[in-house]
């Protein structure tokens, strides 16, 4: 025995003397024997009982040294599969490689079928006459110029609100009579000029509605700061900042106290600022990095040719195609369409939130130094349309959060009716740039936007994990690009189908 105990055979009886020659060391080890029962068998000097599992066995064996013949005559041991759940794995990077090469091969055979069928119809003069319809008549930029006016009126209502010339109430009517105007004055301007394109009513009225949610956050916060200055002083302070410094990182800036703030250099600092949400003093970053700022600059520029080019080379010939099996209600032939068109359409608007929330939104901070750039979360692992949506367009979420949902949960509206209420008030913006600039009201975006709410109800409560984050992809293929094809195809027929 390797413990120098003699190799005694298993002991069955119930006493053993120990006054029977036997020496101590033996003596010891059958004690030990029979504390574990008769049960027990030796095996390579050690005890292993044979009612233990087959993890304790291991345990047992541990501290043994094993012979150097029994490493290569083992060669399993208990292990699962590195697909099953219960491995533990998770690098699938290969794996998405793998589909990151399968989707350009079979884009790019697409687009080879493409170029053979049509040729190259990228055309960059096309692209100026999609803003202009004559060079020397330019309405959507003297559009875009006139809502200065609407910002120096909100200006000067806060500033005879904050010296107290106007009343609350008062003040409040006029805020409410301009930025109503601010969405009524374009449209009324683009349904009726008969010069300015869709693509420029787009672009006007998406500065107007920019302008209208700004202007709008202007307004409550200077509200807000009206009663934290009456809750705290009695008297009006007109000192143009605070006698402090506030430092952010290595920059060090003059904290801007109320009403100090009323200031047009601080007004159009906010209305480019890549926000919706106003504040009296925005975190700054130290410096401008100029080697981030030419990344981003080049990847504007390199983006946006990019989506022109595959609209013209790929969306334009697939809706002209799609316009017969409509007209006929070839209802086969249309799902065909439509599936044809949501997958490029689907791919330029990713390509746009790229362009748009990543590289636009940060050339504009990056030149602002303004410091917080979180335009966006990680929508792209959202299991719940709700948070698809509250993670896609930060700006926009925190404005609605803020400005809307809260104050009419302060005001005690039902949570679910609250929610709904900020669905309908996004549906309104979505059919007011679409259906205005097209000229024709269709609520095909308005119903989409809508659609939302039993969609987010639907998936909440039946999906979850992988299968919930499945439904919101196949909602962003399908679903949204759809309400955008079917406007552009009814214009098609309206405008170009009805002069064949």
């Amino acid at each position: 025995d390797p413990r120098g105990l003699p190799h005694l055979p298993p002991v069955r009886g119930r006493h053993l003397s120990e006054g029977s020659g036997m020496n101590e060391a033996a003596a010891a080890a059958v004690r030990r024997r029979r504390s574990h029962g008769a049960g027990d068998v030796w095996a390579g000097g050690g005890r292993v009982s044979r009612t233990r599992s087959h993890r304790d066995l291991n345990k047992l064996q541990e501290p043994e040294v094993q012979p150097a013949e029994s490493n290569w005559l083992s060669c399993h041991k208990a292990q699962e599969s590195l697909l099953s759940s219960a491995s533990g794995y998770s690098n699938y990077r290969g794996i998405l490689n793998w589909c990151v090469v399968m989707l350009i091969l079979s884009n790019a055979r697409l687009f080879l079928e493409n170029l053979i069928k049509y040729g190259i119809l990228v055309d960059p003069i096309q692209v100026i006459s999609l803003f202009l319809k004559d060079p020397y008549n330019w309405p959507a930029l003297c559009l875009i110029i006139v809502s200065n006016a609407f910002v120096i009126v909100t200006l000067q209502i806060e500033r005879k609100m904050a010296m107290g010339v106007l009343s609350e109430s008062f003040g409040l009517a006029l805020h409410t009579v301009n930025l109503i105007a601010i969405l009524s004055f374009p449209a009324v301007v683009v349904l009726t000029v008969t010069s300015i394109t869709p693509v420029g009513a787009v672009m006007a009225l998406m500065c107007y509605t920019i302008q209208f949610l700004k202007l709008y956050s202007y307004k409550d916060v200077n509200k807000w700061s009206r009663e934290v200055r009456r809750a705290k002083v009695k008297t009006l302070s007109r000192s143009l900042s605070a006698p402090g410094l506030k430092e952010n990182g290595d920059a060090v800036q003059a904290v801007i106290m109320y009403p100090g703030n009323l200031t047009y250099k601080d007004m159009y600092y906010f209305l480019f600022a890549p926000t919706l949400c106003y504040e009296l003093n925005f975190p700054r970053s130290p410096r401008i990095r100029k080697r981030f700022l030419l990344r981003r600059m080049f990847e504007m520029l390199f983006l946006i040719q990019l989506q022109v080019g595959l609209v013209q080379q790929w969306i334009v010939p697939a809706i002209q195609n799609s316009m017969k099996p409509f007209k006929d209600m070839d209802h086969s032939r249309m799902i065909e369409r439509l599936l044809k068109l949501a997958v490029p359409n689907h791919m330029i608007w990713l390509i746009f939130f790229y362009w748009f929330f990543h590289s636009s939104m940060n050339v504009l901070a990056e030149l602002m130094m303004f410091g917080d750039r979180e335009f966006y979360r990680d929508w792209w692992n959202s299991e719940t349309v709700t948070y698809f949506w509250k993670n896609w367009n930060i700006p926009v979420h925190k404005w609605c959060s803020r400005h809307f949902y809260k104050p009419m949960l302060k005001r005690g509206v039902n949570k679910r009716m609250a929610q709904m209420a900020v669905f309908f008030a996004s549906a309104f913006f979505h059919e007011y740039l679409v259906s205005v600039p097209l000229k024709m009201f269709r609520l095909w975006a308005f119903m989409g936007m809508m659609a939302q709410v039993p969609l987010a109800w639907l998936v909440g409560r039946f999906l979850s994990g992988n299968y919930g984050n499945a439904a919101v992809w196949l909602s962003l293929i399908i679903g949204q690009p759809v309400a955008v094809l079917m406007y552009v195809h009814d214009y098609y027929i309206l405008n170009y189908e009805g002069r064949q």
